[in-house]
């Protein structure tokens, strides 16, 4: 698995190759019953994910239920930030894994491992969620990416995720570890440089930077003479004026 490194680094975090993100019922009516996150950043962090897997090239996959009835249509933010994602409409399915269409698009990417976020996040995310991991997915639900009534209501489903064995986690976290897999990689240097300061064979950091330390000492020391001949000259009086005080 190239997203692990030699050190055994990247293992428990999420391969980007093989990840697909489930966008659920981010709609306009449904959301202004969220009252566990402000709507405002739990649009925020929808955004942040779009923009993520677009970046990242990871598939998406949107649904709605029933977008022209009281729940309202899609964020439209997720279209314009994530322009390759699939939408699939639902007519009154509750559970998007109950929609065969839903489901065939999930299992077309090729991916195992789902990162999910929706509204509510007890029932559009959860649902699907425990199907999707009985069917054999990996699945991470993004709490914070979702929302739910009540504080009550979302402390309940935090419980059942990880009765149920999906790993609930943050939009930052989510970011964090598909992006995670870039580190450990060298940084590359072109032929023509060399490290500063120079080091020798068997020299250590520590006498290099000394010496280095010492070299910017003396190459201090013209510029504060100069400086200091500076400031005489606009200290002293004129000549002229010199002259004045010791003919007097």
């Amino acid at each position: 698995m190239t997203h692990i490194l030699p050190s055994g680094g990247g293992k428990a975090l999420i391969n980007v190759d093989d990840t697909a993100l489930l966008l659920l019922d981010h709609q306009a009516g449904l959301l202004q019953t969220v009252k566990d996150i402000t709507v405002a950043e739990l649009r925020a962090n929808v955004i942040a994910l779009a923009r993520i897997a677009t970046l990242l090239k990871i598939p998406v996959i949107t649904t709605a239920s029933v977008p022209e009835g009281p729940n309202g249509p899609l964020m439209p933010e997720i279209a314009e930030h994530a322009p390759h994602a699939v939408y699939v409409p639902r007519h009154g399915q509750v559970n998007a894994w109950d929609n065969e269409a839903y489901v065939e698009a999930v299992r077309a990417t090729g991916k195992k491992t789902l990162i999910m976020a929706g509204v509510w996040t007890s029932v559009c995310v959860m649902f699907p969620a425990l199907d999707a991991k009985a069917a054999g997915f990996n699945v991470y639900a993004v709490m914070d990416a979702s929302g739910d009534p009540t504080e009550f209501v979302s402390r309940t489903t935090l419980a059942r995720f990880i009765q149920g064995g999906i790993v609930p986690t943050s939009t930052n976290a989510t970011i964090s570890s598909c992006t995670a897999r870039g580190r450990g990689r060298k940084r590359r240097r072109s032929p023509t440089s060399t490290p500063w300061p120079p080091r020798t064979t068997g020299q250590s950091w520590r006498a290099t930077t000394t010496q280095s330390a010492s070299v910017r000492r003396r190459s201090r020391r013209p510029d504060a003479a100069a400086a200091h001949r500076r400031c005489r000259r606009r200290t002293e009086p004129p000549a002229a004026t010199q002259k004045v005080r010791k003919a007097s």
